[in-house]
């Protein structure tokens, strides 16, 4: 490994003695590359304050008030689908925070709702290595519409429209990808949870105790 970089170092100097300019570059990019990791670090915010306020979808004429419904709306489909594909709650709140950081960069208005909550939790199942297939992502999707519109519930029909909806659920995911520059690192509080609980020293025999506290944290974590 000495020799190695020493060679590396014997090449450098040389290239830099002979070619100024190869070693300004060198230094330039340097530069840039360490920029990028320092915006990509926790300390750093992912969005400054411009960014939330206003919205890509309020510069398009939606109100905040429909904005905030859709991205429930949104979250509500990543929950109800995760449970129906056994995830566990991590992947659920990945897919919702990567639903949200998403249409803080692009509008509801030109990118539909439905397509990128699926691939956002499809996306979520990758980061938590708790891979699912499209399908049945598309399934799972499936389902949750007929029951909310009280239609017989039938299996999804691999036709053209079934192939035309995995195909943009996968553009969605990469568009998805392409919008949030790879960043797709989420650190939840859910872990929290169980330090406040064994703080409380919140064992099987006083759990009933502490339920309504427990509740709280969950429903505040969750909602």
């Amino acid at each position: 490994m000495t020799s190695r970089s020493q060679e590396s170092e014997s090449i450098l100097t040389t290239t830099s003695s002979t070619n100024p300019s190869f070693s300004i570059e060198m230094i330039e990019n340097a530069t840039q590359t360490t920029q990028v990791l320092q915006n990509v670090s926790l300390e750093v915010p992912l969005m400054k304050n411009e960014q939330l306020y206003p919205t890509p979808s309020m510069k398009d004429k939606i109100q905040y008030d429909v904005e905030f419904d859709l991205r429930l709306t949104g979250c509500e489909l990543i929950q109800t689908a995760g449970r129906l594909l056994k995830l566990p709650q991590t992947a659920m709140a990945t897919g919702q925070v990567l639903f949200h950081r998403f249409y803080y960069s692009k509008s509801f208005v030109k990118n539909p709702m439905e397509y990128y909550a699926m691939a956002a939790i499809f996306l979520s199942t990758k980061i938590e290595e708790c891979p699912r297939r499209v399908r049945d992502v598309l399934n799972v999707f499936h389902h949750i519409k007929q029951v909310r519109s009280g239609k017989i519930i039938k299996p999804m029909p691999i036709d053209e429209n079934y192939h035309n909806a995995k195909n943009q659920v996968i553009k969605a995911e990469r568009r998805l990808l392409k919008e949030l520059g790879f960043c797709v690192h989420v650190k939840h509080p859910h872990k929290i949870i169980l330090v406040y609980l064994q703080a409380m020293k919140c064992n099987q025999e006083n759990l009933s105790q502490k339920a309504c506290f427990a509740k709280i944290i969950y429903y505040t974590l969750n909602r």
